[in-house]
């Protein structure tokens, strides 16, 4: 008899499909336009082939590894997303006290329903905090925020870049969507009140806020001149960069001092038509060297998958999508329920390529797509255009 347990992420994915609100649902789970990036990310890992090897003792096998030089149980990590108590009325508190558990990494949303305070609060020690960031237009609300996850206790600032607008997503927009009017995203109210019982009217909805700051307030002059300078001079966090698709920019992030880049097309939710990740992530390793690490998100669905992002040179792999529908299915319980399927299967392809710790994961590992792609400069002055890369 089907238990009716979800035993892979797809399960939880339908589950959450059939429990959430259309609206939440198609918030979560759309791209932009025609979504092909947002596919991509997933379909993409299916194009690169494991190269396992035998006879090999895997009767003790560690996931542990160190992320900005802080040891963590395993490189499997949570993501940012906006909106957590659009899954499960405990929101991103939920989703916190399972991080803690799995302990690994957290990164926390701008757009939180609950306070980076109370976030922080249900970790045990055991789990590192991230926050990420965007910049306004007054970058006072931006200032103000980093200074209070210092405070807090926020281990790195997380800085996203690869929203200067919105994309268009035809789902959001054919469903009107708006978050409903009882949501808060309080980590854009007084600390004081959002973390004591407020009353409704002591803040504004998350529809009113989310319309006042995303998209429409954020600095679209933010530059690597301006932007990450400005950054250092606010705090001593490290700064991971978000969104990086290319060696260029990630040779920009090195030179600007960042600790970190997370390969990352915003789920599939930004530029469409953009590189999938997995595909992306080849080229921000290779211009990375040992100088900076390199993270990366978008599309992981199986311990298969973040052991081909490890092979190709991923320091941690991250998802969103994945802890939102184990969210919906049974709040604090339903997160810890997918990160374990991800953890066991990673640990499962780990015994059956051959490998007992991370650091042993590398390229050898998998067989990679060739010539899929190219991109030539244009011909300037007489000269004929030129190949400058080959993917």
């Amino acid at each position: 008899m089907n238990s009716g347990e979800p035993v892979c992420i797809k399960d939880l994915e339908k589950i959450a499909e059939q429990v959430m609100p259309g609206g939440a649902w198609g918030y979560y789970a759309s791209g932009a336009n025609d979504e092909q990036t947002k596919h991509e990310n997933e379909e993409a890992f299916s194009s690169y082939r494991l190269h396992p090897r035998m006879l090999r003792d895997v009767s003790k096998i560690s996931t542990e590894t160190t992320i900005l030089g802080q040891k963590v149980k395993t490189p499997l990590g949570i993501a940012p997303c906006a909106l957590h108590k659009l899954a499960h009325p405990s929101g991103e508190a939920a989703t916190s006290r399972a991080a803690s558990q799995h302990g690994s990494i957290m990164i926390l949303s701008t757009y939180s329903t609950t306070s980076m305070e109370k976030v922080i609060a249900q970790g045990d020690g055991s789990t590192q905090y991230w926050m990420q960031l965007y910049v306004y237009e007054q970058r006072s609300v931006s200032e103000a925020l980093v200074r209070r996850a210092e405070k807090a206790g926020f281990k790195a600032i997380v800085l996203t870049v690869d929203a200067p607008v919105l994309g268009r997503r035809l789902v959001d927009a054919r469903n009107r969507f708006n978050p409903p009017p009882h949501l808060r995203l309080e980590n854009f109210m007084d600390p004081e009140v959002a973390n004591s019982g407020y009353s409704s009217d002591l803040a504004r909805s998350a529809n009113e806020t989310f319309g006042a700051t995303f998209g429409a307030n954020g600095d679209q002059t933010l530059s690597w001149a301006n932007g990450i300078s400005w950054l250092k001079q606010i705090t001593s966090l490290p700064i991971i960069v978000k969104g990086i698709l290319s060696a260029e920019d990630t040779q920009l992030a090195i030179s600007h001092g960042c600790a970190g880049v997370i390969v990352s097309n915003h789920g599939g939710r930004q530029l469409d038509g953009a590189l999938s990740t997995i595909d992306a992530l080849p080229q921000v390793v290779e211009a990375a060297g040992d100088k900076i690490e390199v993270y990366m998100d978008g599309g992981v669905r199986k311990g298969t998958d973040i052991f081909k992002a490890l092979a190709l040179g991923a320091r941690a792999v991250f998802v969103a999508r994945p802890v939102l529908w184990g969210l919906a299915y049974k709040g604090e319980e339903g997160v810890l329920h997918a990160l374990k399927l991800l953890q066991s299967e990673l640990e499962l392809a780990m015994m059956l390529a051959g490998t007992t710790y991370i650091s042993e994961i590398d390229e050898s590992y998998v067989y990679q797509p060739t010539n899929r792609w190219v991109r030539y400069a244009p011909s300037r002055n007489g000269k004929p255009r030129r190949l400058v890369a080959k993917l």
